[in-house]
C-alpha cells in the first residue's frame, strides 16, 4: 500500500466550511490533466476536486462537475458562477455519458470519483446521514427520489433487514439489531436518526462495542447504501467512466469502505486482465482484451498528515487506471 505525499500549494483548492477533500494531491497527480483537456468530475459534492482539475485544464480545457445532490449541484453552480471552464449537472454518475453528451463531450482526458457521503452531508442534521446528530430518517442523497431509511427500517421484514446490515454494513450483530428495531417499531415507527441510534446501541453488548467507530457506524452505512443504491451505481459509473476516457485518459477512484473498494478493485482488475479463460484452458476462447492499465499496484493511501489534519480520511483508499490506445 502506497502513502499518499503531501499536498503542493496548486492542489489546495479553497473549499466549503468544514470540507476537507481526501486525497487530493495524489489523485490530481495520477490523473495528470493538462491544459486544454476535458475532466469530469462524477462526484463533485463541495467543488474541492473540481477546482483542481479547472486550475490544471485552464486556459482552454474544462470540467464537467456532476453530483446527484441537488443541494450540492446549487452549492456548486454559486461557487463556480461566470466560470466558463466549469459546467455543473445535477445527476448520478452512472449516467456521465449521457450527461457528458449533453455538454457536447464525447470523450474525456480524466475522471475522478470521491465515493461515499460527503461532510456536508454528514454534518446537516436534517439530511439523516449521521448518528452524531439527531434528524429526520432520510439518508437520500438525491431528497427528490427513492425511499428513505426510515422506509427500509419500519418495513422491511425483520430477515430482509438483518441479511441488510450484514452484507452492506459487515455488521456481526445483524440480527440482533434487526431484532430490537423489530420490536421497537412494533410500538411506534422509528422516525429519527437518534432512535435508530438507540435501538442499535442498545442490541450490541457494551463489552463488544468497537474501540474506534460508534456501534451505530456498520448499520447507518448499510442504511444508506441501500437507500441510494451505491453499489448499482458503482458499477454503472465504472462502466460508463472507462467508456468515455479517451486512450491515455485516467480514471481516479476514492473509496471509504471496503464493499466500495473491492468492487472497484475487481471491476479494474477484470478491465486490466487480457483473457478471463480458467487457468488450465490451454488456448484462449472468452475474446476478452484487456481496455485499461492500472497505474498504481497498489492502493494509496493518507499520510500521516493528512490523517492528522482530517481523521476522516482514516478509511480513504485510491486506486487509478489509464485506458490503453486500443481500448474500446
Amino acid at each position: 500500500m502506497r502513502r499518499s505525499t503531501a499536498a503542493t500549494p496548486g492542489d489546495q483548492a479553497p473549499d466549503a466550511p468544514g470540507h476537507r477533500p481526501v486525497l487530493l494531491h495524489p489523485l490530481i497527480e495520477n490523473l495528470q490533466p493538462r491544459p486544454g483537456q476535458t475532466a469530469v468530475d462524477g462526484t463533485a459534492g463541495a467543488g474541492g476536486v473540481t477546482a483542481a482539475l479547472a486550475g490544471r485544464v485552464r486556459p482552454g480545457g474544462r470540467v464537467i462537475a456532476i453530483d446527484r445532490d441537488p443541494d450540492a449541484a446549487a452549492t456548486l453552480r454559486q461557487r463556480f458562477a461566470g466560470d466558463p471552464a466549469v459546467r455543473v449537472v445535477h445527476g448520478d454518475f452512472a449516467d456521465m455519458e449521457s450527461i457528458a453528451a449533453t455538454c457536447g463531450v464525447t470523450t474525456a482526458d480524466c475522471v475522478a470519483l470521491d465515493l461515499g457521503v460527503s461532510s456536508m452531508q454528514l454534518d446537516t442534521a436534517a439530511r439523516g446521514f449521521s448518528f452524531m446528530l439527531d434528524g429526520p430518517l432520510d439518508m437520500r442523497m438525491d431528497p427528490g427520489s427513492g425511499d428513505t431509511a426510515a422506509a427500509i427500517v419500519n418495513t422491511y421484514e425483520e430477515d430482509a433487514l438483518a441479511t441488510l446490515l450484514r452484507e452492506l454494513g459487515d455488521e456481526r450483530f445483524a440480527r440482533q439489531i434487526a431484532r430490537e428495531i423489530a420490536r421497537r417499531r412494533s410500538q411506534a415507527p422509528l422516525h429519527t436518526t437518534r432512535q435508530l441510534r438507540d435501538a442499535v446501541e442498545a442490541s450490541i453488548p457494551r463489552r463488544a462495542w468497537p474501540k474506534r467507530i460508534n456501534p451505530a457506524t456498520r448499520t447507518f452505512q448499510a442504511l444508506r447504501i441501500a437507500v441510494n443504491r451505491e453499489l448499482e451505481s458503482l458499477e454503472r459509473g465504472l462502466q460508463a467512466a472507462l467508456h468515455i476516457l479517451r486512450p491515455g485518459g485516467r480514471l481516479g477512484v476514492i473509496s471509504f469502505h471496503s464493499l466500495e473498494d473491492t468492487l472497484v478493485k475487481n471491476a479494474l482488475h477484470v478491465a486490466a486482465t487480457a483473457c478471463l479463460c480458467p487457468p488450465q484452458q490451454s488456448h484462449c476462447t472468452c475474446a476478452h482484451r484487456a481496455t485499461i492499465s492500472l497505474v498504481n499496484r497498489k492502493v494509496i493511501l493518507p499520510d500521516a498528515d493528512e490523517l492528522a489534519a482530517n481523521p476522516r480520511a482514516r478509511s480513504a483508499r485510491l486506486r487509478v487506471a489509464e485506458k490503453l490506445a486500443d481500448g474500446t
